[in-house]
């Protein structure tokens, strides 16, 4: 298995199942799939279907349903690089009766956290593509090296004179906050992910390691959050300022994924069970610096985008 953004030999990206009865928008309508669309309508999906089936983005995997066409689950793999590395991230998607016309409806699973400012915690994806925003053009939510808070309109104020220090200090705490919540999520994700059983599985056990290696070199401060990369140094003779809120997070959260990749049969060899981190005497501090195909699948590429700029 490859780095995350590659998964096993043999798991489809793109697949027909058959039970749809926990995607969010069927449990909301109550309709049981299989809503009916007008004969127009209905190419235009199985168009979209065939342009998925063939071009789907890296790192991304979607699930239709033989029972309901309207519908599609999709999971988008977090990018290296980024404070969302090896996390999974659970999206149900539906097309209206009036597709293309309108875009499909969304549902991020969220399982209680906010991990990006355009996925709202109740599930709401704010996306243009979704005419869920309408900001103006200097507001729109675009790609870029700033980490996940840079999706968020109000960082135009980092191009503000003299804003530059105080902005690389939000976006490095804000990264460490979103590196806990998406690894939070990674129990529900499991349970959740009908359909996807098999991936989830097999990536928390291939990666699991490396997850819990970045926890320690995080907390630690030998390197910044999203900057962490198996069979390197990463940071050894130097050390980072660390918030005392992150640490004590991190030191919460790595026994919590230590056993249930352990119960999920993950190779732990070399890891302890527990992290205590020791706080070091001197510290350096250092910023991490930033840089002054079928409608479905543009959605797909956005959303990819929002959670690590495509990589």
């Amino acid at each position: 298995m490859a780095g995350a953004g590659g998964e096993p030999n043999g798991f489809k990206q793109f697949d027909v199942v058959s039970d749809p009865s926990d995607h969010h928008f069927n449990v909301v309508s109550k309709s049981g799939g299989g809503v009916c669309f007008g004969n127009e309508v209905h190419q235009k999906i199985m168009r979209e279907w065939k342009i998925l089936e063939k071009h789907l983005p890296d790192s991304i995997y979607v699930r239709v349903y033989e029972t309901g066409i309207d519908l599609l689950r999709v999971i988008i793999i977090g990018a290296t690089g980024t404070p969302y590395h090896d996390a999974r991230f659970l999206f149900d998607i539906a097309f209206p009766s009036n597709y293309p016309t309108r875009p499909p409806h969304s549902y991020y699973h969220s399982f209680g956290n906010r991990v990006n400012p355009n996925l709202y915690d109740s599930g709401f994806v704010c996306l243009s593509l979704l005419n869920t925003w309408h900001g103006k053009k200097r507001e729109k939510v675009s790609c870029s090296t700033n980490g996940p808070i840079s999706t968020n309109p109000a960082w135009a104020g980092a191009r503000a004179p003299g804003a530059h220090i105080r902005w690389a200090k939000v976006a490095q705490e804000y990264d460490e906050d979103k590196f806990v919540d998406s690894q939070n999520n990674a129990p529900a994700t499991a349970e959740a992910a009908k359909n996807f059983e098999a991936l989830v599985a097999e990536h928390f056990r291939q990666r699991a390691s490396v997850i819990l290696r970045a926890c320690v070199a995080y907390a630690s401060g030998r390197v910044a959050v999203g900057d962490y990369k198996e069979g390197h140094a990463n940071g050894a003779g130097s050390v980072r300022k660390v918030r005392k809120k992150f640490r004590k997070s991190v030191e919460l959260l790595y026994p919590q994924l230590f056993v249930g990749f352990r119960s999920n049969g993950a190779c732990l060899e070399g890891l302890a069970e527990n992290l205590k981190v020791e706080v070091p005497k001197t510290p350096l501090s250092v910023q991490k610096e930033g840089n002054d195909s079928g409608i479905v699948g543009w959605i797909f590429e956005k959303l990819k985008n929002i959670l690590g700029c495509g990589s």
